[in-house]
């Protein structure tokens, strides 16, 4: 069975999370990733994460399987130039640097097309290579900040809360360089020409506004926190307590979930209300009073039988064992050689043909450093030099 990415090959510059989240997603497909990790430090969630599995970070071990791990010094000529014969037979590269790093180290995108004109070269950063913010430094936090959606996460008259997931840098941030790249893939294809990728999880955070900004735009008028169908302004679509301390959320948004919804609690002069905001707060309570009387279980049980999109609120433990899950393979195990049985996040991309597979375990720090300069064609004695000046 062929992959959809094989004989692609990636050159990954970037560590943390959207850039090895990115990678992943390649590499699962068929693409050989090389992660290029700094001597002595490698990618930072290697180590910095509180949660570990041995000596190795738990996020680290969930992005960066099926990929290897070449250690080498960027900042020294001899480094660099290890990474242009690399570059003469890669097909994308990606780092995650502030705009203008690259380009000290002679490995930014005008230097590396002279080489190999058809790379496709994604360039991953907070705020894009250009504007006002181009060298501001960043995280998750600061980029939704910027683009509005902690501002809307907030319950009238409290203060924002932070979003459990790195919406920035997994939606802004990951799934933007993957389309990016796979669109530089298919414009290569008929051109022959690789191009320069720009993604700003800035900007993929503006994207996603979607559901929010069209309330705002046509009408120039921002809408309030807690005010608007998905951050619990109307009773249809929000979150309630049951008897046993326990949530459920209910998801009764359009019309036929709503008319059910009043029929099985006996409420059919409700039906009007759905989004009336006056009859809010009293159609709010009634359900907060209802959802009280049982548990989440009991109510599971009950909405099984009635469709009005209604669901457990689960704890993690709860989602890597639901059924659903687990048939989708959604979390699967694989074996590391000196960590042991790794719990996995499965693909989402189920393609019928070409599915993703999981060969090989995350690497350790340059576990594969001797193999890719090997293959390059360097002898023993070049890679103990390497070694000993502190290239690799």
């Amino acid at each position: 069975m062929t992959t959809p990415l094989e004989g692609i090959k990636v050159l990954d510059l970037t560590r943390l999370l959207p850039g090895p989240h990115a990678s992943l997603m390649l590499a699962d497909f068929g693409a050989e990733v090389i992660k290029i990790e700094e001597p002595g430090r490698g990618d930072y969630l290697r180590w910095l994460a509180s949660d570990k599995v041995g000596d190795t970070g738990g996020i680290f071990l969930l992005i960066n399987r099926n990929k290897k791990s070449m250690t080498l010094n960027l900042k020294k000529e001899a480094g660099q130039e290890i990474f242009y014969r690399l570059v003469k037979e890669a097909d994308i590269i990606i780092e995650g640097y502030r705009p203008g790093i690259a380009k000290r180290f002679k490995i930014d995108y005008e230097t590396l097309k002279e080489i190999n004109p058809g790379i496709i070269y994604c360039s991953l950063s907070g705020y894009g290579k250009d504007g006002p913010y181009a060298q501001k430094a960043g995280h998750d936090i600061n980029y939704i900040s910027y683009g509005g959606v902690l501002g809307m996460t907030a319950r009238p008259g409290e203060k924002p809360v932070i979003p459990a997931i790195n919406i920035a840098d997994t939606l802004g941030g990951t799934m933007m360089a993957l389309v990016g790249i796979l669109l530089a893939l298919q414009a290569r294809q008929r051109t022959g020409k690789g191009q320069f990728v720009d993604i700003s999880m800035l900007d993929g955070t503006i994207f996603s506004l979607a559901p929010i900004a069209g309330e705002y735009l046509p009408v120039n008028t921002p809408p309030k926190c807690g005010k608007t169908q998905f951050t619990g302004a109307f009773a249809c679509f929000n979150v309630y307590e049951t008897r046993d301390k326990q949530y459920i959320g209910l998801g009764a948004g359009e019309p036929h979930f709503w008319a059910n919804l009043c029929k099985y609690f006996k409420k059919e002069e409700y039906l009007p209300y759905q989004y009336v905001e006056e009859k809010q707060e009293e159609i709010t309570g009634f359900l907060e009073k209802q959802f009280k009387q049982r548990t989440r279980a009991e109510w599971t049980a009950i909405f099984e039988d009635v469709d009005v999109c209604c669901t457990p609120v689960y704890n993690l433990a709860e989602t890597f064992v639901d059924p659903q899950v687990v048939h989708r393979q959604m979390v699967f195990e694989m074996e590391h050689p000196r960590l042991g049985r790794l719990k996995q996040i499965g693909c989402p991309i189920k393609l019928s043909d070409t599915p993703a597979e999981f060969k090989t375990p995350p690497p350790d720090m340059g576990e594969h450093t001797i193999e890719v300069l090997s293959q390059m064609g360097y002898s023993e004695a070049e890679i103990a030099s390497f070694q000993k000046e502190e290239i690799i």
